[in-house]
Formats: C-alpha cells, sequence, structure tokens
C-alpha cells in the first residue's frame, strides 16, 4: 500500500497549519473583493519589504498565470521571443501556454545542471533588427531550477549584466525561490533585486501554501498597464484577501524559510543515504529539495507502489526524488531501506 508521504512533488505536500489558520482568520464578515482590503494591502506591503520600497506586486492563482503574466509584461510585442532553458517549466510543462498567450516564441538554450550561461545565451542574441528573425527580448531563468541546481547570486548578476548590455529584461521563475534562498543563505532581496533581476514570479505553493502565487515587478518600466494584464489574464481574485492572509502567514517569523530548509535538509539526507548504495547514481548536484537519479528498471514500478514518484525519462530510468516542508526522517530511512532491500532481491 502506497504511503501517505512520498517523494513525487512538493505540490503533493498539505497546507502548514499556519496558512490554514491565517485563511480562516479572514474568514468573518465582509471584505471589499479585487484586492481592495486591509489585509491584502498588509501582505501586499509585507511582500514588497523583501524586495525593496520600488518593487511592485500583484497576487494571482497560479504559477503558471505568474509566469504568463509576467513575460506577456516583459515582451509586450508578439514579435519578441523569450530564451529559456530547455528544461524550463515554461518550456516543458506549461503546454504552451506563454506562446498562446503572449504571442512570443521561447527560445530554448541548452543548460548546463539545469542552469543557463551568459556564452549560452549568447550563441541566441542574433537578428537583431532583422525582420525575418524573432526579436530577442527576455531572459528566464528558474530559480532553484527545474533540476534541482541553485544560480548562485554572480550568476544571476552575470545574466542579468548580458541582457541589459542587450537592451533585454530578465524574468525569474521563483517557483521554489525559498528553497534557492535557504540554500545559498541569503535574502530574497540579495538574490534578485540586488542582482538585477527585472520581473519575478514569486511562489509558496510548493512550500506550505494552499494556493496564490505573486508576479513581483522590480523593473518600473514593466508595471506600465499590469493590473489590466493581470484582468484579462483572468487572474485577479476577486476574494483576494485569501491570498493575501496566506503570504501573511508565510512570511511570519520567516515561515517560508523554515519550510524550506527543513525540506533541503532532507533532500540532503536522502541523497547521503542513496548515494552509498551500488546501483544507484545521482546525477545532478543536490542544492535544493530534489534529486535527480537513474536507477535500475525493474525496480521503479514497485518502489513507486510504496512511495510514488515521478519518472523524467523512461529511457535512461532516470527518475526524481522531491522532498516538502512535511518530509520526514522516517520517510527518508523507510524509502532508501526498501531501495537497499530491493537491490539485494
Amino acid at each position: 500500500m502506497r504511503r501517505k508521504r512520498g517523494f513525487a512533488s512538493d505540490n503533493n505536500a498539505p497546507v502548514h497549519p499556519a496558512v490554514f489558520r491565517a485563511m480562516e482568520s479572514v474568514n468573518t464578515g465582509h471584505a471589499i473583493g479585487y484586492g481592495d482590503d486591509p489585509f491584502t494591502a498588509g501582505a501586499t506591503e509585507k511582500v514588497s519589504a523583501l524586495f525593496g520600497t520600488d518593487a511592485r506586486v500583484y497576487f494571482v492563482f497560479t504559477g503558471t498565470g505568474a509566469n504568463v503574466l509576467s513575460l506577456g509584461a516583459a515582451a509586450s510585442h508578439s514579435w519578441e521571443s523569450v530564451l529559456c532553458a530547455e528544461t524550463s517549466h515554461i518550456q516543458e510543462d506549461e503546454c504552451g501556454a506563454p506562446e498562446k498567450f503572449t504571442g512570443n516564441k521561447l527560445i530554448p538554450v541548452e543548460p548546463v545542471h539545469g542552469k543557463l550561461t551568459p556564452e549560452g545565451i549568447e550563441r541566441h542574441l542574433y537578428g537583431f533588427g532583422f525582420e525575418h528573425h524573432s526579436q530577442p527580448r527576455v531572459i528566464s531563468i528558474t530559480q532553484a531550477t527545474e533540476l534541482g541546481t541553485v544560480y548562485t547570486t554572480e550568476e544571476i548578476r552575470a545574466i542579468t549584466s548580458l541582457a541589459h548590455e542587450k537592451g533585454l529584461v530578465v524574468h525569474m521563475d521563483g517557483a521554489r525561490i525559498a528553497n534557492a534562498a535557504a540554500s545559498l543563505g541569503v535574502s530574497f532581496s540579495e538574490m534578485v533585486t540586488d542582482a538585477g533581476v527585472d520581473i519575478l514570479s514569486f511562489g509558496g505553493t510548493k512550500n506550505g501554501m494552499m494556493f496564490g502565487e505573486a508576479v513581483i515587478i522590480l523593473n518600473p518600466s514593466l508595471d506600465q498597464g499590469f493590473k489590466y494584464i493581470r484582468k484579462q489574464g483572468m487572474q485577479l481574485a476577486s476574494k483576494m484577501r485569501y491570498i493575501a492572509a496566506q503570504f501573511d502567514a508565510y512570511l511570519e517569523n520567516d515561515l517560508w524559510l523554515t519550510n524550506a530548509r527543513h525540506a533541503n535538509q532532507m533532500a540532503r539526507m536522502l541523497e547521503k543515504e542513496v548515494q552509498a548504495i551500488p546501483g544507484i547514481n545521482i546525477i545532478e548536484p543536490v542544492q535544493a529539495n530534489g534529486i535527480f537519479a537513474v536507477i535500475p528498471e525493474k525496480m521503479i514500478r514497485p518502489l513507486q507502489e510504496e512511495f510514488f514518484f515521478y519518472v523524467m525519462d523512461e529511457r535512461r530510468s532516470l527518475v526524481r526524488w522531491m522532498t516538502s516542508w512535511d518530509t520526514t526522517e522516517e520517510d527518508v530511512i523507510s524509502f532508501s531501506s526498501l531501495i537497499r532491500e530491493m537491490l539485494t532481491r
């Protein structure tokens, strides 16, 4: 029988009790809709304080919505293109939504351990002013990456410097930004604002929230009419206080950091447990809360019956194991013990 907790995705984890209580705390009386309420104002101020006084905060429903709206604001013309990692969520896992709703062309770039490099980006920076070629406009990076790796602040600065030198802007998909900040031991401001990022998709759903993300605009020139973009993009919440309350609790007493540190710690523990097991090959650096490993094909299905996880590449028997804020040491020990047992059968 499958266990209550697996290693498929941090999306599968429950809502943190503090976040649930915060939603209940605003569930009395009436409040003006669409964000014109004191709860949203307070949460907006709290989020903005993390990124600087000039940061503009817009709450939305989903991560894909945050990405699509961010890219739409950054590349406002359909003839413009977005450079992103081949493994990025906007390229691989959003069903073409960025291209459908923005009209922009995504240009996949070969990453190094999930991360874009200035050298890799520069190979795609050509055709400026050439009417037969979509015009490069946005570089989109993911922090932490889809392969569980983390950009250092220096690596982010190198990309933003190149982008701004070429007249481009930088979008960051921060679905797991808390895990990245916890891994680096830096603040959001150091990793995003000070590093030159122009617009951010700020996620919390994978780290203890129920739903709701935020688009954070750091480059004022991208804030032209964004409230209309959000409405047209079907991401304006009528009862926004319930998203705002979650962010308020998520940021209170650094709950985001506590959750992310724990998830990262569990990933490192799992890495330590399995890396010494013959037949298990971890192929990406474990820097956040994800482990990518090649394992014997014959054990995938039996393992999944006990602890569910995803297969990323069936041809290579490449699997992904994700830890979350509620992963326990017992989960890790039980899972790694089961792997050892199966390999000795």
